[in-house]
């Protein structure tokens, strides 16, 4: 039976992947310091800790005989990032740092694997679509940049201290338990939220930028892979699906499903909005094995579902 720590395991994406590991028989420490997560998004058999990713005390000790460690405590958010920048770059680049620093004292001789969060923003607005792990970074924000120096830091983490690492670099993430209430939750929690309570859906610009959207299930299944088949190396991939999806259509997607015909407003474009992002996610799945192969609608109808049982 295996022991994983999970950064970050009562939020979002770290939930679900807590809910996946101890539904497989492991066992699972979290590390949360619930500004986002909630304690009831866990498995009551995984063991959580509140406290602070960047706490290399507090991490050290829950390494402590863990097989590895999913490090997905951050603030993902670009206004997050541009308002407080400081305090989101602790969050973002030092606890990865503290991170891959308690794997190497974990086992000086054979540090555990860290499978960790990078992020697109790392592309920045590069027009080479679909953008591959090999298109050259060029970040526009603070988050993008702390994520690709978290990428940065896994390579001296492997080359200086050997503790292997798989970085991924997650595109649109969207399913159950995406705060829609949330300023900063991503474009689909907050339709779903605003098509369950039948509100309007206000679209920034156009509507036809696009994103390449990506279930969180599909996410979960990258997660475990990598964990599942560590490499002596620091590893960076896509998590994408390569399918583009235009905000428009995103829209009347999400009102279809819902059997709701809400009126679609048009506001003034978001400054410093990029207009397409797409993904190439081959060399992940060469190397692992795994397809993010959710349909929109199948991931959509199962967002929704879980936006109206939250809302009833």
């Amino acid at each position: 039976m295996a022991t994983w720590l999970i950064t970050g395991g009562a939020g979002f994406i770290g939930s679900h992947l807590a809910e996946r590991l101890v539904a497989r028989g492991d066992n699972v420490r979290v590390i949360d310091d619930l500004s986002s997560g909630k304690p009831e998004n866990l498995p009551a058999a995984a063991e959580l800790t509140i406290g602070d990713a960047a706490d290399l005390d507090l991490v050290e000790r829950s390494m402590a005989g863990a097989d590895g460690c999913f490090h997905l405590a951050a603030i993902a958010s670009v206004q997050r990032s541009t308002e407080d920048w400081l305090a989101t770059h602790r969050a973002n680049l030092t606890a990865t740092i503290t991170v891959f620093e308690a794997a190497r004292r974990a086992r000086p001789d054979r540090p555990p694997p860290v499978v960790y969060a990078s992020s697109a923003a790392v592309y920045g607005d590069n027009p080479a679509l679909p953008l591959a792990e090999t298109a050259t970074p060029s970040p526009l924000t603070a988050y993008g940049a702390d994520k690709l120096g978290s990428e940065q830091h896994a390579r001296v983490g492997w080359l200086v201290h050997r503790v292997p690492s798989t970085g991924f670099r997650f595109f649109n993430v969207y399913g159950p338990r995406q705060d829609p209430k949330s300023p900063y939750s991503g474009v689909i929690a907050i339709f779903a939220g605003r098509v369950a309570a039948g509100q309007p859906i206000s679209i920034n610009g156009d509507g036809l930028q696009t994103r390449d959207f990506v279930y969180v299930g599909d996410v979960v299944d990258h997660l475990i892979a990598a964990m599942d088949r560590p490499a002596p190396d620091a590893r960076v991939f896509n998590v994408c699906t390569g399918r583009a999806t235009t905000i428009r259509r995103l829209a009347e997607v999400v009102a279809g499903i819902a059997g709701a015909s809400p009126t679609i407003t048009h506001g003034p474009a978001r400054a410093g909005d990029i207009r397409e992002s797409l993904g190439n996610p081959a060399a992940a799945t060469a190397a692992l094995g795994v397809v993010a192969a959710t349909p929109i609608e199948e991931g959509l109808t199962a967002t929704l579902r879980a936006v109206a049982g939250s809302a009833g």
